[in-house]
């Protein structure tokens, strides 16, 4: 399973983050519906920790699965291939690879515990291996890297009790979908074609289609004035997103946070460096210095943050104006003295660094 990871994504949304695959052969990511639900773009991250905008092309969510599409992305990877003909038997050793909790990559081993679990009007492989949100939509691996399914959810009162789509369903969604264009599209199980414009009909059958799988969730007004915030910094705040009203990013090597701390307040936050073994004192000297408002430097786990604060009743105000520039300016600013503090100080980087 050499070079797995290369072909395994996290996928990042403002509802939380799951996983997603490429298959050799096939330029679109793999992921469930349920990762996606409510979104037409999401963050993708590489295990380069690089991310890209990815367009939602096809949805079928009776099947629980998700194509994503990045502009310009050619799969070269040959890690994850399909095969019909594998033989998937119960006690097989399985892998499921994908990002839990919003994790760096993971690898768990088990076993099938059953090829063909019925549940409601489907059937699932199902596995003893560890299953925890965020591996929702990474793919379950043999030992030769063939599919075997796309890890979709698992018992909540129960130890060791995983599901997964099983590969010949995922095949025929990839056979099924032909189409070349980057609209929205929503298969209809009933005669397996798509519809791409909003209705409640399938155009051509005329089966019911279900007006939500074209909606997408509504951002609180705090999201909107964050997101806003990114724009002017030129990124594409999609990119930013990491959960509900959360959002990690970086600016240069720095990792930029915003989020809602304490129910009432917007927070924004970087953590810049490791304290260094020698000339403690002359950074402790420096950090009591209020040199940089309307920041704060702090100590955390002997790490460094560059930090900012305000209430969230203030982004409502004529103040707003000034909370963005002030946003915008800490990202910038903590770029610029995770440098300072390697250079003058001789500390590390933070792990949460991009370097």
């Amino acid at each position: 399973m050499q070079n797995i990871e290369k072909s395994i994504y996290k996928i990042i949304t403002g509802s939380g983050t799951g996983s997603g695959f490429t298959i050799s052969g096939n330029n679109h990511i793999i992921t469930n519906y349920h990762v996606i639900e409510g979104n037409k773009s999401v963050a993708v991250e590489d295990y380069k920790k690089d991310r890209f905008v990815a367009k939602v092309v096809m949805v079928n969510r009776d099947v629980d699965l998700a194509f994503l599409y990045i502009e310009g992305y050619e799969n070269k990877e040959v890690g994850i291939t399909l095969d019909e003909d594998i033989e998937i038997t119960n006690t097989q050793k399985i892998f499921i690879n994908g990002y839990p909790f919003g994790m760096p990559y993971t690898v768990t081993e088990g076993i099938v515990s059953s090829v063909s679990q019925p549940m409601g009007n489907r059937h699932f492989i199902q596995t003893d291996a560890a299953v925890n949100p965020g591996n929702s939509g990474g793919p379950m691996l043999n030992e030769a890297g063939n599919l075997m399914g796309v890890t979709t959810s698992k018992f909540t009162d129960a130890d060791n009790v995983g599901f997964g789509i099983r590969h010949l369903d995922v095949i025929k969604e990839i056979k099924d979908f032909i189409s070349t264009d980057i609209a929205y599209h929503v298969k209809c199980n009933s005669c397996d074609s798509y519809t791409i414009e909003e209705s409640e009909f399938c155009v051509n059958c005329g089966s019911d289609i279900d007006i939500s799988l074209f909606e997408e969730f509504e951002k609180s007004h705090f999201a909107n004035f964050v997101e806003s915030t990114l724009v002017e910094l030129g990124m594409d705040p999609v990119l930013g997103r990491a959960g509900r009203d959360f959002w990690e990013f970086h600016q240069g090597s720095a990792q930029i946070r915003i989020f809602v701390y304490n129910r009432n307040y917007l927070f924004a936050t970087s953590p810049l460096n490791k304290l260094p073994k020698q000339n403690l004192q002359e950074v402790m000297d420096f950090l009591l210095k209020d040199n940089v408002s309307p920041y704060s430097l702090g100590i955390y786990n002997n790490t460094i943050f560059l930090s900012y604060r305000t209430h969230l009743s203030d982004i409502y105000s004529d103040h707003a104006d000034e909370i963005k520039e002030n946003i915008k300016n800490l990202a910038l600013k903590a770029d610029e003295l995770d440098d300072f503090f390697v250079d003058n100080y001789g500390c590390e980087m933070s792990i949460a660094a991009k370097v």
